[in-house]
């Protein structure tokens, strides 16, 4: 009887599952005399390698089909071991073969069952198991069974003051509450997370989550959802790990690349120990306001001294001195006196224009210091960005900071920052004999890596007044968009002289964020 329904079932896989016709058995078999492999003849003929084979064993022939002979087992036989083995057709299955000595096939045991009209009663019974765990949780929910069955059903997984509680918390507290207190009971019972989720319309993940949680902490651990954690892409700490390292270019972590990828940007975080996901990275990116496609957003500085001169700057701020100044230094514009647009609140169906094309009142370029240690600005307005505004700048520091011992200059790497002739001003004016005949302070030079305007802490202070008084204005001249500007520097600069603090806490107007010295910090705005 086996080896017929062998046979047969080799007959079937050549001439049924590989459809392989006579003429091409042949081909299969002259091929493999020529001495050609299974492989060879397998990829020539667009056949398996398993289909080879067994054409080589038969030796081209197309094997002759033997039909099995019907099996009878006595059907009294098979209710009797139905009902011993409670309906599961792989106990009887076994018991045929070592009780019986009966050798059959499952699934013609299978098909000689469902004949027999029992082939269902496991699934049947499987339902009922099913509608009796439904309906208990249904009778708790409803407030049918009293604390004390409940305690009798649940036994010693849970005690009489935490089946109180759970009992309490689903009949009186919300959904997001009665879904837990429920499962927990459930679980007591001794129901499978996937039926309570089931009933509950909640994911199987969660219900676990909620088990798990209770053999953690217990009950009071899962209805309370105050220890809960911050998502993470909502956590600043993981925000300023992404940042710390996206600004910095990718050749310093090993990789061959001008550009961050997604893929190397989490390699290096996980290596770094911080364990998040790519998904939560794209959120904390699109979250600040970036993007990898835009060029005039990109975040990455491609000075390859970028850590030597990260790494001075954090040892200057950490040792300034009280006696000693730090300047965050850049210009802002120039920018056109006109009508500007920007966010603003509107009424309903009301839409805001700019017009295009529009003629300019003139132009602006503001140059400005930003003092770290007192959050105070010092500016004035330039005609052009270019050496002699440097100068102008660099004297006047040195006289309003006249009772400092040394001052530091941070900006960024523009030509007009370390020309000669501004770097041989400066060589004048650290000699001893005029710092002695001027009295002025020592100046160092401290510039920022190249391509790393979001270190620039002046670009925060920078993007906040422009959103406070540029975005939406229409100035009739420029002089009144001076006074404006004006206004908001000493407005600014007033308040932290009332309230002295080195830069950070208090964002000023609609700073970006707090104006300090960061490697995570992202000052700049990227829209504008």
């Amino acid at each position: 009887m086996g080896e017929q329904d062998s046979v047969t079932d080799d007959c079937c896989k050549l001439s049924k599952g590989s459809m392989i016709t006579a003429d091409k058995r042949k081909t299969i078999f002259l091929l493999h005399q020529e001495g050609m492999s299974s492989r060879q003849i397998s990829r020539r003929l667009a056949v398996s390698r398993n289909t080879v084979r067994k054409v080589i064993d038969q030796e081209g022939q197309m094997p002759a089909v033997v039909r099995s002979s019907i099996q009878i087992i006595d059907p009294d036989l098979l209710r009797r071991l139905h009902a011993q083995c409670d309906g599961y057709v792989q106990r009887m299955h076994e018991k045929l073969q070592e009780q019986e000595g009966i050798q059959v096939k499952y699934s013609t045991l299978t098909r000689m069952l469902r004949q027999l009209g029992v082939h269902r009663v496991q699934q049947v019974r499987c339902d009922w198991v099913a509608q009796q765990k439904e309906d208990w949780m249904h009778s708790v929910l409803q407030g049918a069974i009293t604390s004390l069955q409940i305690k009798l059903d649940v036994g010693d997984t849970l005690t009489v003051d935490e089946v109180e509680t759970l009992v309490e918390c689903v009949w009186t507290e919300p959904l997001r509450l009665r879904n837990r207190a429920l499962t927990l009971l459930a679980h007591g019972y001794g129901i499978t997370p996937g039926h309570i989720a089931t009933f509950l319309l909640i994911g199987r993940k969660a219900a676990r989550r909620y088990i798990a949680d209770f053999k953690k902490g217990g009950v009071h651990w899962v209805l309370d959802s105050s220890h809960e954690k911050v998502k993470k892409a909502e956590d600043p700490n993981y925000a300023s790990a992404v940042f710390k390292t996206l600004h910095a270019p990718p050749s310093t972590f090993g990789f061959n690349r001008t550009t961050w990828r997604m893929d190397d940007l989490h390699a290096v975080l996980s290596k770094q120990g911080v364990p998040i996901c790519k998904r939560n990275i794209q959120k904390i990116i699109k979250k600040a306001g970036y993007t990898f496609r835009k060029a005039r957003r990109v975040l990455t500085s491609t000075d390859p001294e970028y850590q030597e001169k990260l790494q001075k700057l954090v040892q200057i701020l950490a040792n300034l001195k009280v006696d000693e100044k730090f300047f965050s230094i850049d210009e802002y514009g120039p920018f056109s006196v006109k009508i500007m647009g920007g966010r603003a609140l509107t009424k309903p169906g009301e839409i805001r224009q700019v017009p295009e094309r529009q003629k300019s009142k003139g132009s602006l370029i503001a140059t400005a210091a930003l003092e770290l240690s007192t959050n105070q600005v010092t500016h004035f307005y330039s005609e052009k960005k270019n050496t002699v505004e440097m100068i102008r700048l660099l004297e006047l520091l040195i006289s309003q900071y006249r009772s400092q011992t040394r001052i530091f200059f941070s900006w960024d790497a523009a030509s007009w920052h370390a020309s000669k002739r501004f770097l041989g001003r400066v060589d004048e004016v650290n000699q001893a004999p005029y710092r002695a005949e001027h009295g002025t302070p020592t100046v160092e030079l401290a510039p920022l890596p190249s391509c790393a305007p979001f270190l620039n802490v002046i670009e925060s202070v920078f993007s906040g007044m422009a959103r406070a008084i540029i975005h939406n204005s229409d100035y009739d001249s420029v002089e009144a968009a001076k006074a404006a500007i004006d206004r908001y520097f000493a407005e600014r600069n007033d308040h932290f002289q009332k309230h002295p603090r080195r830069a950070g806490k208090k964002i000023w107007g609609m700073e970006r964020i707090k104006p300090e010295f960061n490697e995570a910090n992202n000052c700049k705005d990227p829209g504008w």
